[in-house]
């Protein structure tokens, strides 16, 4: 009855279990996946869902009689009938075997004379071409010159840290300024030896790798979280006496009425007696202390981060009083159009996050030992 008043071959209807649904739904999201088997799960997805081939194929753009093909496969195989059969040309070399012994080979030794294998040092010890290890390692995703650093917080009080910050940046209490506070210490006001060359057309800009120092100063700054907003000082030195003098600053800025919730890292400098004592005459000022080794968590580091790409890497200063100048003249711009930050990840994500690559880390350690 499904297919009464419908001219033609009657369709068999196709439908998908949940492991079925869950494996096809899994290859169209992974970015690793050919991109024609991409292409079949999504157009047996298309068709479980009750749609005619027709309609499938006008809607991903292929022929109905590819759409009518896979369809036809899955239904014969299941999911193991969208994968390319076995075409006839030059037979394997290299069986899996081989293939496992060189992955193996690359995750758990290294060459006699260096850190990590290389292309070619790998195809001198195992005989076989380096394209051909190539091929294996980006099979398998494999990029041993590459390497990346980490570094967990020992704190006892993590979770209760990362929940409180958190809390501050995705709902921040009313009638309340939510500042984050660092400072950005040592900033050296650097001269090249030589002129700096300009960009051409097709030549990049050129600059003598030795430099010429003048000079350091430290940037106190504060970053209002709601509307994007730097408060910044430079100091020439980093002492509690300067940083006092940059909660002055704050204060003078701040309307009266609300309240102050800084969030800061745990220096010394943040700690002495004489900044204790300035805050408890201030009861409407709430510190919130990050984790320790936990910087990423105070959103002024991001901005220290814009203001080291677009002005500091690549600026030229003959003085300290140039380079604070240029510092300043960067907040004044980026005052007139502030934009804040947007915090996308909750307390629970990224307690998750840590949770699971602590996991992958306890593992790896114990598949070595």
């Amino acid at each position: 009855m499904a297919n009464a008043g419908v001219k033609g071959r009657p369709i068999a209807p196709l439908v998908l279990s949940s492991q079925e649904r869950a494996y096809l739904e899994r290859q169209v999201r992974r970015h690793r996946v050919a991109r024609s088997l991409s292409e079949r799960c999504r157009a047996i997805l298309r068709c479980a869902d009750g749609l005619p081939s027709k309609s499938v194929a006008a809607e991903l753009g292929i022929h109905e009689h590819t759409v009518g093909k896979w369809r036809r496969r899955f239904l014969k195989d299941r999911c193991d009938g969208l994968l390319d059969e076995a075409r006839p040309g030059r037979p394997r070399t290299i069986d899996d075997d081989q293939v496992a012994e060189v992955i193996e080979r690359t995750l758990r030794t290294t060459p006699p004379d260096a850190t990590h294998w290389s292309i070619r040092s790998m195809a001198a010890d195992t005989g076989f071409s380096h394209t051909t290890i190539r091929r294996m390692w980006t099979a398998f995703g494999l990029q041993p010159h590459r390497s990346q650093t980490f570094k967990l917080s020992s704190d006892p009080l993590f979770v209760d840290k990362v929940r409180d910050i958190v809390g501050l940046y995705l709902s921040p209490p009313n009638r309340a300024v939510v500042l984050s506070v660092d400072e950005k210490s040592q900033i050296q006001a650097l001269d090249r030896e030589q002129p700096v060359l300009p960009m051409m057309p097709g030549v990049p800009e050129r600059r003598t790798h030795s430099y010429v120092r003048h000079g350091t100063t430290t940037l106190f700054a504060a970053l209002d979280v709601a509307s994007g907003f730097v408060i910044g000082k430079c100091y020439k030195r980093h002492r509690a006496l300067e940083f006092l003098k940059f909660l002055k600053e704050i204060d003078a800025q701040i309307p009266e009425g609300l309240a102050v919730h800084i969030v800061m890292d745990n220096y010394a400098t943040h700690k002495t007696p004489k900044i204790k004592a300035w805050l408890a005459r201030r009861p409407h000022y709430h510190v919130h202390f990050t984790p320790t080794s936990a910087s990423w968590i105070n959103q002024i580091e991001r901005w220290f981060a814009e203001l080291t790409r677009k002005q500091i890497r690549r600026g030229v200063h003959t003085s300290v009083r140039q380079l604070e100048a240029d510092i300043r003249t960067f907040i004044e711009l980026h005052n007139n159009n502030p934009k804040p930050f947007k915090w996308t990840k909750s307390a629970d994500q990224i307690l998750a996050s840590v949770k699971r690559f602590c996991h992958k880390a306890q593992q790896t350690l114990c598949g070595e030992l």
